[in-house]
């Protein structure tokens, strides 16, 4: 099957040659690019986050193979939801889906499950897509819908993960796809996300939950962060650096209601 673009023209450009324009401008294509495990990049509209996301992805070396978390916005679907099959369409193309790591996730983790309704309209996975197609053509992908915020669960996911990675023949970066903070004023979204940012940062995923949850950090994606963490740090993660961190007021200018955006790099 092909999963069709569900927020191309709102979210991103829907022309082609205006897109890949776009993500091109936020790429910097001379910057020294750093092996990763994983990497933390928001997903808002491109004229509000594309920066930060550019910036994530230009400082790494993406691989052939991606596992791309994602939270699960739209509520539809199971809420541990895979995709293993068929190509994922944008602008620039069709991404194909790694149907053996998909396989060996689902066998590492049975409350995966095959789910393509959980990804139907989600665009928290899309909109990363023209960025990794940018940095590695012909890239392939697992797209993963974590619908649930159980730390059991979470913790079993990234170490499905981590294991599915040991056991594929080739390198694979992870790719959490996450926004900070939502709708409270700038100052109060900057102080809540550097809290949660500062456990990214020492590569302590419990304490990013436990942060998250008792400091009520409205972090869309801290479920596939978490998860992204404890697949990390079980590869052999070392070190995690903020690359770049933006508030969506710098771009509309409202201060009183907006929304943070972390890429962090780790490895």
């Amino acid at each position: 099957m092909v999963r069709e673009p569900a927020v191309a023209g709102k979210f991103y450009a829907a022309s082609p040659r205006a897109l890949q324009s776009d993500v091109e401008s936020y790429l910097s294509p001379s910057r020294e690019r750093l092996t990763a495990i994983g990497c933390i990049a928001p997903h808002a509209g491109y004229i509000y986050s594309g920066k930060v996301a550019g910036a994530v992805f230009s400082a790494i070396e993406v691989p052939s193979r991606c596992i791309v978390l994602c939270p699960n916005h739209t509520g539809h679907g199971h809420p541990l939801a895979v995709m293993s099959q068929g190509t994922w369409r944008t602008p620039l193309g069709e991404v194909t889906l790694d149907s053996e790591l998909a396989k060996a996730l689902l066998k590492a983790f049975p409350a995966l499950t095959e789910d393509s309704e959980a990804h139907r309209f989600e665009h928290a996975i899309e909109v990363e897509l023209p960025f990794l197609q940018t940095a590695r053509p012909g890239v392939q992908m697992v797209p993963i819908a974590v619908g649930t915020t159980r730390w059991l669960l979470l913790e079993q996911l990234g170490q499905a993960i981590a294991s599915a990675i040991q056991s594929s023949e080739f390198p694979v970066l992870m790719v959490a796809s996450s926004d900070m903070n939502h709708y409270e004023d700038d100052d109060t979204t900057r102080i809540k996300d550097h809290k949660a940012i500062r456990k990214i940062l020492s590569l302590e995923p419990h304490a990013l939950y436990e942060t998250v949850v008792n400091e009520s950090i409205s972090m869309c994606g801290f479920g596939p962060a978490v998860a992204m963490l404890i697949a990390a740090k079980q590869l052999g993660a070392t070190e995690a650096h903020l690359v770049q961190y933006a508030t969506s007021a710098e771009t509309s200018g409202d201060k009183e209601m907006c929304v943070g955006y972390a890429g962090i790099v780790v490895s």
